[in-house]
């Protein structure tokens, strides 16, 4: 069993494999792009996605009513077992329903946060830079606003874009997260020999 050296600097193990996060980066920013390109399929795999995990945890509710105490504990369990199986059928019945509803949800988070963004930033000392905090929720308010304005016609590619613009900044961050290990250890190598 080989000794592992990390370097104190850095905190990377010299033994660990670069390629595992930069692969990862690679994969995560090709579905990204993927998912762009095709955001309508992407939005409506997710809303299918979404009714699966929600009929599977009504089951869960289910199993957790029998093993609670008291009837009232188990009646709550049924009836949240109701709604997540009555919701999780109605999305995989019309996922594309589903999307319009997921977009709409969207549109309500990048409007509140927005909003809680702009107070917050506005509310922190000048040192603290809270002015950007103040920036990224009046972007979050404005692309509320696009969103809102183009509804329900958004909902056929706003769920896909996004998802695939995350997946593309994750993985563009975890690919530089192992160019930069790959950088170190072989600057390691490099100072050992």
């Amino acid at each position: 069993m080989a000794d592992t050296v990390a370097d104190h600097s850095t905190g990377i193990d010299s033994d660990h494999d670069w390629r595992v996060p930069a692969g990862g980066g690679v994969l995560l920013a090709v579905l990204g792009v993927l998912a762009i390109l095709f955001p309508f399929v992407t939005g409506v795999s997710v809303s299918l996605l979404l009714g699966a995990l929600l009929v599977i945890g009504g089951f869960a509710h289910v199993a957790h009513a029998f093993s609670v105490p008291g009837w009232t504990a188990s009646l709550v369990q049924l009836i949240l077992a109701v709604i997540y199986v009555i919701a999780g059928i109605s999305l995989l019945a019309n996922p594309v329903l589903g999307l319009t509803t997921l977009t709409l949800l969207v549109i309500a988070y990048l409007f509140v946060a927005g909003i809680f963004e702009i107070v917050a930033g506005l509310s922190m000392p000048r040192e603290a830079n809270g002015l950007w905090i103040a920036v990224s929720g009046v972007i979050g308010l404005l692309l509320a606003g696009l969103l809102w304005a183009g509804w329900p016609s958004t909902a056929l590619w706003a769920i896909g874009v996004l998802l695939g613009v995350n997946l593309v900044v994750s993985g563009v961050a975890l690919l530089s997260v192992g160019s930069a290990e790959r950088r170190v250890i072989s600057d390691e190598s490099a100072t050992a020999a």
